[in-house]
């Protein structure tokens, strides 16, 4: 019987990991560099702010074509699952053809049925439109930890910096503000990633 539902486990494996999400834009390595582009220059700052850009391309298309497909993106991202009521689109600007956004949204660490580790993720991104590209910021990054319990609020310049979510030898994540450093870059490459496939 044992032997039967070993088996059976082992058979659905393939399947149970098929379904699992990915929301990152370059599956993480794995062994021992597994945390390598999490360290050193992983998180950038810009005049003592942490920001995150790119410039993302958009082969013939217009830039007012680019821009509406932006704003139907960030819409769109104002109503996924874990988005809070105060995400929304704050500015979309026809004219000048630039939109900003602002989210809030849940940041999971690890999720299990004995245990649930989540912070609150609040960041704006900021969007210039232009003929075939779009460059996407994701910056005024901030986190409320443990809400429901004993909140604890940081922002990301004193909490996932090289000089804070590292270790003294910038060789590791540091023990807890790693785990915000790493799935913020996740949660920027997902959505880097998400932006650059729309605008193809």
């Amino acid at each position: 019987m044992m032997k039967r539902l070993m088996i059976a486990l082992l058979m659905a494996l393939p399947v149970m990991a098929a379904s699992a999400q990915d929301n990152t834009w370059e599956r993480p390595q794995t062994g021992s560099n597994a945390d390598a582009r999490y360290l050193a220059g992983a998180v950038p700052e810009k005049d003592g702010h942490v920001v995150f850009e790119a410039t993302l391309q958009a082969p013939g298309k217009t830039a007012r074509q680019v821009y509406d497909i932006m704003l139907q993106q960030l819409t769109s991202l104002t109503k996924e699952e874990g988005q809070f009521e105060q995400s929304r689109v704050s500015v979309a600007d026809e004219q000048n053809l630039q939109i900003a956004a602002t989210y809030q949204e849940w940041l999971v660490f690890k999720s299990t049925a004995l245990q649930l580790d989540r912070t609150r993720l609040m960041y704006h991104l900021f969007v210039d439109c232009r003929d075939g590209e779009a460059t996407v910021r994701m910056t005024r990054i901030n986190y409320l930890y443990d809400e429901e319990r004993d909140p604890t609020a940081y922002k990301a310049e004193e909490w996932i910096t090289d000089k804070y979510g590292l270790n003294k030898k910038q060789t590791k994540l540091a023990r807890v503000s790693g785990k915000f450093r790493r799935k913020t870059i996740d949660r920027k490459d997902y959505l880097f990633g998400l932006f650059a496939k729309a605008l193809q």
